[in-house]
Formats: structure tokens, sequence, C-alpha cells
């Protein structure tokens, strides 16, 4: 590997940094995976309670474990961070307050939090405790850094659709403007298509919202794709949402470069084998990318084979390797859509099939033991798959033979592709390195001794973190009469540290004079420093927890005039048809959102030069990221009344407008919503559609309700993604440059296995929104909504005909003047509504 020239990154004098090498994070499910990843390199594990995290259907630790486990991890010179990654409830706010000084008093290193209000939470518990911004929190431009900083963050996780490039430029742009937060980045793991933070999809479909930890994971399941009503061939590419797993191996050198601070190993819920396995390998090629970049060898580092690692990747778990957004988009790379699930390693493709086995060209290794399956292009269904017995190799092809009838031979056709999925002598080697009696991964220590005859031996020892111990002979050295101590004799009997967590790096030796101390008492100093080491490595961090106080509430100022304010239904729409409607109809605010913000101006002008006293109010695209300014100019000079704010950089650089924050804010709890309404002057904001009635009744009755609007009426944003449907299956391009800009030509919407054939649309940065193909209303829970002090209501409008605008509006009007039941408004919308209504994400789950 060429040696690498350090970079810094500076835009001005005085403004510069200088690259640190990245700590390496794994994921850790349970004791084992937590073991799996210290023996193998970790220098940090981050793993989820019993509550609050996002990965709620797997395997987590209690409070319970904290004490034990952060004395184990810190004794090994490993940090732990806890994951309070969801969104949490205002009804919630009192357990999640316990929950968080349980975890403070433990000890551990940080939380990995995403919702604003738990950001504030912690720090009104404690001024010091690390937080560690979530990827969950969406944060894609230096605005998302600089956010998550004033909340108090110390590192911050990028989504992962940022990439090497965008790094870059974060970096830069935050230490010129003095804002700069450490940048941790996902290397290696399952890549979501949705943006972290964003994905509704499990929500919408069935109640179980991603923010809370409950992913039902519908991008990893077969869809139909549809262009113009006309269903698109595409053969056995059926997996249209599901990306290839992330493989950042190739692109360490740049990642070092880029200042990446964390590099982030994906799978709470994976076994401790693919731990071992992927903290192994990104702990070696980690370590010689480093060297390369400093351009000096390290002692003690195991040699990376690349080979050798990238098996491991694939057999341990693999839906493909990609280097996902790492290096920009490359849509056709993305997702081959040819499966979701667990594949491995690809053998070839079947040439023949006989009684027992198969013949191939195999493309890979594959020996007796190891488990396969025939891929027919038909993942969902069952499939074959065993143990092989024999593998017999003639010329260019093998025969593979299987055990008794273990496989249906009448499944298995020349033609389909076989994949190894299993090597058990990989597996036994892997958890040979987790299932030790002794460390297998040590730490470096160093060593000074202090001493001459007629006074005690003085050994010191300093941990890889500076702490450091000493330990001092109760007897004196003697003046050597033959053999006097020297640096070999040291070297030798300091190094035997073959049971403890560390190895010896250097070793000064601060003796004078020709001292002689019997080797068994130096290995019983060495013993009591080493002891005394470990007992202060596993010491529990201290952190400020301040007495019990309002840590949670906010005071709730009813406006007594609240209930003889009419309430008002603000329109949102999507297209120029459906905008002149609502200009034809009294209403005072409209919400427009345009695929094309260059068109947001002529809207403008039509809606002010037609009706001068109507507001219009233009929702940007959801995501920023950085270097889209051109986005930012075309909203600043379109001449709207005013902004939803959907996201970071909304709320920064459109500060100087009319602002409200829309249901991308994922405002779930009175905390977040007074941190947004007083920090960036919003007037009014739009709740999280995770919020079903009760939880949203929470936050209302904890909250002045002016602050609020809800959305009645809508088509849920399910998927929210950097991925184009368009550009990967209707054109050949790998990103907006050359894919023939399919979006602007064709209405296109994916079929579910239940039949219901959702929307697509793409936005200006070419990210799709696949839209539940029925619309949802929370007509029924209106009038709980009205009682509680709400006045303010949307309904939002996606592909609807004018006359379908015209007829719903009419029914949320009437229903709001008490005109119309919710439940009558509920049928005659299905009459209405081609694609039909549901009851909504407000119903009670």
């Amino acid at each position: 590997m060429p040696k690498l020239i350090p970079k810094r990154f500076s835009s001005q004098e005085g403004n510069s940094r200088q690259v640190s090498k990245p700590e390496l994070l794994s994921p850790a499910g349970d004791w084992e995976c937590a073991r799996a990843a210290v023996e193998n390199g970790a220098d940090a594990i981050f793993f989820g309670l019993e509550r609050f995290n996002a990965r709620m259907r797997g395997k987590n630790f209690t409070v319970a474990d904290l004490p034990e486990l952060m004395a184990y991890l810190h004794s090994r010179g490993v940090k732990g961070y806890v994951t309070f990654n969801i969104l949490v409830f205002g009804n919630e706010l009192r357990d999640a307050e316990d929950f968080l000084r349980s975890i403070i008093a433990s000890g551990v290193d940080a939380a990995i939090v995403q919702d604003v209000g738990i950001c504030r939470l912690i720090r009104r518990l404690s001024p010091d405790f690390p937080i560690h911004a979530s990827t969950q929190m969406s944060v894609t431009s230096e605005a998302g850094v600089e956010f998550a900083r004033e909340l108090g963050a110390s590192v911050v996780v990028l989504a992962r659709e940022t990439s090497l490039k965008e790094v870059g430029a974060i970096r830069e742009k935050t230490i010129a403007a003095g804002t700069e937060v450490p940048i941790e980045l996902f290397v290696h793991g399952a890549l979501c298509v949705a943006y972290s933070g964003q994905c509704l999809t499990s929500e919408s479909l069935g109640g179980r919202s991603a923010n809370r930890g409950e992913c039902a994971q519908a991008c990893r399941l077969p869809y139909e794709l549809y262009s113009d009503g006309k269903q698109v061939e595409l053969g056995n590419r059926r997996y249209l949402l599901s990306p290839q797993d992330l493989s950042g191996l190739d692109a360490m050198p740049e990642i070092i470069e880029n200042g990446v601070a964390t590099l982030k190993i994906e799978g709470r819920l994976k076994s401790p084998e693919y731990v071992a396995a992927v903290t192994k390998v990104y702990r070696q090629a980690l370590d010689k990318a480093w060297e390369s970049y400093i351009g000096e060898t390290e002692k003690n580092l195991v040699p990376f084979d690349r080979q050798a690692g990238k098996y491991a990747l694939e057999m341990t778990f693999s839906r493909g390797l990609s280097d996902g957004w790492l290096h920009g988009i490359d849509n056709q790379k993305l997702v081959h859509a040819r499966f979701g699930k667990k594949r491995g390693l690809r053998l070839g493709v079947v040439k023949s099939v006989e009684k027992d086995g198969v013949t191939l060209l195999l493309e890979a290794p594959l020996k007796a033991g190891d488990g396969v399956v025939f891929d027919r292009g038909r993942p969902d269904e069952k499939e074959e798959g065993g143990r092989i017995i024999s593998v017999d190799t003639k010329g260019a092809d093998s025969y593979i033979r299987f055990l008794g009838d273990s496989i249906n031979w009448n499944r298995v056709k020349a033609g389909h592709t076989l994949f190894k999925t299993s090597d058990p002598l990989l597996d036994k080697e892997l958890r040979q390195s987790y299932q030790v009696e002794q460390p297998n991964f040590t730490r470096p220590v160093k060593a000074v001794v202090h001493g001459e005859p007629g006074k005690p031996i003085t050994l010191e020892l300093q941990d890889e973190l500076g702490r450091t111990v000493r330990s001092e002979s109760s007897e004196p050295l003697q003046t050597a009469a033959k053999r006097p101590l020297d640096l070999d004799t040291l070297q030798k009997q300091l190094s035997r540290l073959g049971n403890t967590p560390f190895h010896l790096e250097s070793l000064d030796n601060r003796l004078q004079g020709n001292c002689h101390f019997p080797v068994s008492q130096l290995n019983q100093l060495r013993r009591e420093a080493v002891e005394s080491l470990i007992e202060l490595r596993r010491q529990p961090l201290r952190w400020t927890l301040k007495e019990r106080a309002n840590a949670t509430g906010i005071q709730n100022k009813k406006e007594k005039d609240q209930a003889k304010t009419k309430p008002q239904i603000i329109p949102y729409l999507r297209s120029f048809e459906q905008l002149e409607t609502a200009l034809s109809l009294p209403y005072d605010e409209l919400y427009l959102e345009l695929e094309d913000p260059k068109k947001y101006k002529q809207a403008v002008e039509l809606t002010h030069s037609s009706h001068p006293n109507k507001k219009i109010w233009v929702a940007p695209p959801r995501m920023f990221k950085t270097g889209e300014d051109w986005v930012i100019k075309q909203l600043t000079q379109c001449g709207a009344d005013g902004f939803l704010a959907r996201n970071h950089e909304h709320l920064k650089s459109l500060s100087d407008f009319r602002l409200r924050g829309d249901f991308s804010l994922n405002v779930s709890n009175p905390l977040t919503a007074e941190y947004l309404i007083d920090r960036y002057k919003l007037e009014r904001l739009t709740a999280s559609y995770d919020l079903n009635a009760t939880q949203l009744a929470a936050l209302i009755e904890r909250a002045p309700p002016k602050w609020f609007e809800i959305t009645l009426h809508q088509h849920m944003p399910m998927f929210h993604m950097e991925h184009c449907v368009f550009c990967s299956f209707l054109s050949e391009g790998k990103d907006f440059r050359d894919c023939g800009r399919p979006c602007d030509k064709h209405s296109v919407s994916i079929k579910d296995r239940t039949g219901m054939t959702h929307p697509l649309k793409a936005d200006a940065g070419c990210r799709n929104t696949v839209f539940n193909a029925k619309a949802q209303t929370g007509a029924e829970f209106a009038r709980d909504l009205l009682d509680l002090g709400i006045r303010t209501f949307r309904v939002e409008f996606l592909n609807e005909s004018p006359q379908e605008v015209r007829e719903t509006l009419d029914r949320y009007e009437r229903l709001l003047a008490g005109q119309l039941s919710g439940q009558s408004l509920w049928r005659e919308l299905k009459l209405i509504n081609q694609l039909g209504v549901t009851r909504g994400t407000l119903r009670e789950r």
C-alpha cells in the first residue's frame, strides 16, 4: 500500500486538525458477543438494555448487568456505549429519567441518543455525561453536526448515506466554523434502504415503529414494479428495496484520510461468530491502513490477509457486499435485487444434476462439511440446501455430493446458483478466539524500573490511556557480585504477561549501579503491579449526577380562549392542479410540496397574483446533504410566505423566514417540542407520525396545544431513501448524471405481497419516497383532539384529482364543524378515494 500523506483539514489559518487513529466500535447483543468483540480487538462496544433501544426484538443486557459489564470492558481497555436510540413519548419521560440515572451512575462511557428531548433530559441530569448523536438523528450535513453539538453531543454518528467526500466536506466546514465534533461512520453491516429515523414503513403497515426499535424489515421483502400502470419485467430481480450489506474494507485508507473518528460495525442482532469475524478483520485492516498512513510499523500487530478477511465477512453474514454510499451513489451496485437475506459466498452455477449431487465450475473453495444452498431465483419460497460429504474435482469441474435424501432433486435444476452458507471450521476458529481462559487480544503497557543498591526496587506500569500504578519491593536491592540485573533480564521477566490483558510495549531501565534482585521477587513485583493496574481500570467512571428535580416537566400554559378559536384546515398539496383547486376554496393558508424546487417561484406567483390574501408555505425536500446549497437558494428566492422546516439545514438556513416544524423533526415529547419552539422560533410543530392517539394526547397534555398541528389525512410516507428505484430498474445509469431521468417521464409504483400498489415519488435530490397506497384518516379522533385544544389540522394529498381534493376537504370541514362523525367520514372517503382509506396510525395498538 502506498504511503499516504497526512491530510490536514483547514479552511483558514489556525483551523487545522491532525487526523487521529479511529476507534473501532463493535456491536454486542449479549455477553458472548461482548467477549467476541473484546477478544478480537474492539476499542469500544455498543449495546442495548431492556428498554428504550432500537433493537427490542433482539437479546439485550439489563441495568443490573452494567456494573459487571463495565468493569470487564474497562479492565480490557474497551469502552461501553448504551443505545438509547429511540423516540420517547411524553408519558414515558419519568421512567426514562429513572433509567438514565441508573445508566449514568453505572459509569458507562456514553449514551447513543436519537431523541432531542432525551439529550435535554441527560443534560438536566448531568452536565458531563457524554452524549453520542445516533444515526437515527438523520445528520447529513454540517448543520446537523452543529444541531447535535448544541444539544451536548460529543460524537455524531452520520447517516449511512453520507459519502466519504461529504464527510471530508462536513469536517472542513465545521472546523472552519468552530463547531467540529468527532464523526462516527458505519463501515460494515446491514444497510437500511431508508434514512434511519425517517422510515415509517413498519409504523404505517403494522403499527410497529422503527423509531421505537420494532422494525419489521419490509425492505427485505419482494415487490413488483409498475411503470405507467404496466408491470416492468425484471426477471428474478424482485427485492427492489434490499441493499447489499456494507463493507468499507477497501475504503479504509480514505476513511482515515477523511478524518473519521470512529468506525462502527452494525450487528446487535447478529451471532458472536459474526462479531468476532468482523471485529478481527476490521481490527487488522485498520491497523495496516494506519501504519501506511503514518509511515511507521507498529509492534505486536497481526498481519492482514485481505482475501481471508473478505471470506470471513461473507461467511458469517452477507447479502452480498458493496461499499454502500462511501464513494457516492451507484444505484446499480447498491441493490442487486435478487435476494434479501443471508447468502454467503457464491460458488458457481450448476451445470448438471445427478442422483446425489451436482456438477459445476467452482468459483471459490469448498470442502466436506460445508453448508450450501441452491438459489432458484425465488428466495421467498422453500429452498434446497444442506451439508456436502465430498468434493471431487476433475479438470475444471467439480462434483459435489450430498448426504442421503437431504436434497429434493426435483427442485434443483441446471442453471441454479450455488452459495456456501456455512463453514464449520471457520465457526470453530472464531469461537476459539473468544471462548478462552486467558486474553486473546491485549493492550500495551509501558514499564519503568527505578532503584539502586540498598533501596527498594520500584516498578511503574502505564497503560494506553496514561493511567499509572507503582509497585515497590519490601526488600532492598543488593549489590551484584556476578550478574547484575540488566535490560535483557528485566525484559524477559516483565514481558511474562500471558494470562493478563496486557503486553509489554516498552521498558525504561533506570536502575543505578550493579543491582541484584531475585527473579522470583521480580515476578511477584510484576504481578502486584498488574493486579493494581487491572483494579484501577475496573473502577467505574464518575459522572456528575444531580439531585432529582423536575427534569421532565415543562410549563403547560393552556390558553383560556383556545376553546373559542375556530379550528382550521391547511390543505397540503403536491401538484399545480391540486393548488389551483385549493385556491378556489376558502382557505387562508396552503402547504405545497413539489418535486422540483425551481417551480416554487411560479407556484408562489400564481397564488399571490390571483389571491393576494392567501399565504402559501413551501415544504422543501425532506433531506439535505452538504453541497446541495442550490436547493436552499431556490427556496429563499421563491417568495414563499413561510417554510416547513424538515431537517437541520432548514432550521439554520431558513431562520430569517417564518418556519413551522414538520413531522420529520420527530417531535414525540414536550422536551423536544419546547426546544424546537424556543431555540428555532418555530410557529408550530407537526407531531411525529409514530404517535398513536394515546401517545399524541400525552404530548399535547404536557405542552401548550397551540404549539401543534395534527395531520388528520394523508398517504403515509413510508420509505424515504437515497436509493433511486427509477434509476436502478428503469435505466442502466448509476445516478442522475447518466440515468436519463425516468422519474420525469413515468408514473411508478411498487406492489407488495398483499396486492397493495404503493406510489413512488422522486424529489430534487433524486431521493425516493414510497407512499402508502391507502390514505389514512384520524377522523375518529378529531373530537378528542379538539377537546385537548388542537385547532390546526392538515389534510394531505398525493395523487388525488381536483374533484377528490374538493370532496375530501368538504368532509373534513363538516367533521370539524360537528356535522359529520369520524366513522361516517371514514366510510364516505372509502367511496371517493380510489386507493381506499385506513383508520391510520392514530388507532390504538
